[in-house]
C-alpha cells in the first residue's frame, strides 16, 4: 500500500456489512407511515392461539345471565314494595301515612325518626304500623317530626298473645332484629311457626293487630318458656309507616 493513500471500502463490502441497519431503517419508516398497523396484525397473528376459547365465552355469558337474573329480581322487589306503600298511603280512616327520614346508625333496632309530627296529628304513645304488621309506637313528638320506639328497642314492651293457643305473654326488644316473647305459662302448647298479635288484654295497643310469627321456643328458660319472634313488619328497611291514634282511655 502506497504511503498517503486513504483507506477504502467497497460499496459492495459496506452493502454486505450495512444491510441489517438499511432493513432496521426501512422498517421504522414502514412503521411511522403505517402508525403501527402491519404490528398489531402481526401480533394479532402471533398470539391467536393464545386468544380465550369457548370456555372463557361460556364464563362470559354465564355472567352476563346471572347480572340480568339478579336485576330482575331486584326490580320484582321494588314492584312489589311500591304496591305495598302505594296501598299503605291510600288507606283512609284514622291512619296517616308518615315518611321515615332518618334512623340512627348507633341505634338501627332501636328507633326511626317520621317526617310528621304533632302539627298533622302525631302524639306519643300512638301506635306505627308497617306493610305486614305492627312497627312500634310513638316515643316524642316535635311540632315536625316524631320518634318511632321499635317493638326490636331494648326498652320495648308490649302485651301479645298467641292466637292458635290462647297464651299471653310479654314481646321484649334485645336490641336486635327479633324481640323475645316471654310467656306467662309455664306450659304452653305454642309451636314454631304460630302467630302472634297485640294482646285483647293489652290498655296500649288495639287488640289482634299482627306482631309476627314464632321462630324458635325455649322451653328450658325458667320461670317460664320463651321465644324469639320475627316480626312481620320490615323493621330493617321501611320507608313509610302509618300512625294510629292510641285508644281513648290507654296510657302514652
Amino acid at each position: 500500500m502506497q504511503a498517503g493513500r486513504g483507506f477504502r471500502v467497497s460499496p459492495l463490502r459496506l452493502l454486505l456489512t450495512g444491510w441489517p441497519w438499511i432493513v432496521l431503517g426501512l422498517l421504522l419508516v414502514a412503521v411511522r407511515l403505517s402508525k403501527g398497523a402491519g404490528f398489531s396484525d402481526a401480533y394479532a397473528l402471533l398470539s391467536r392461539p393464545f386468544w380465550p376459547g369457548s370456555a372463557q365465552s361460556d364464563w362470559l355469558r354465564s355472567a352476563q345471565r346471572l347480572d340480568q337474573q339478579s336485576r330482575l329480581r331486584q326490580l320484582e322487589a321494588d314492584n312489589v314494595r311500591l304496591r305495598q306503600l302505594l296501598a299503605l298511603q291510600q288507606r283512609g280512616g284514622d291512619l296517616l301515612p308518615a315518611p321515615v327520614i332518618a334512623r340512627p346508625a348507633m341505634g338501627w333496632w332501636q328507633q326511626l325518626v317520621l317526617g310528621k309530627g304533632a302539627w298533622q296529628g302525631v302524639h306519643s304513645g300512638d301506635v306505627v304500623l308497617a306493610p305486614g304488621g305492627l312497627l312500634g309506637r310513638i316515643a316524642s313528638a316535635t311540632p315536625s317530626t316524631s320518634v318511632v320506639q321499635l317493638l326490636t328497642d331494648s326498652g320495648s314492651r308490649v302485651g301479645v298473645w298467641v292466637p292458635r293457643t290462647g297464651e299471653h305473654g310479654l314481646l321484649v326488644g334485645l336490641g336486635t332484629e327479633r324481640p323475645a316473647l316471654r310467656f306467662l305459662d309455664r306450659d304452653i302448647r305454642v309451636r314454631p311457626g304460630d302467630l302472634v298479635t297485640t294482646s285483647p288484654a293489652s290498655t296500649l295497643l288495639p287488640p289482634n293487630l299482627t306482631v309476627g310469627v314464632v321462630q324458635r321456643l325455649d322451653e328450658q328458660v325458667m320461670p317460664a318458656p320463651e321465644a324469639l319472634v320475627q316480626l312481620s313488619a320490615p323493621v330493617a328497611a321501611v320507608d313509610w309507616v302509618q300512625v294510629r291514634s292510641r285508644p281513648p282511655g290507654s296510657q302514652p
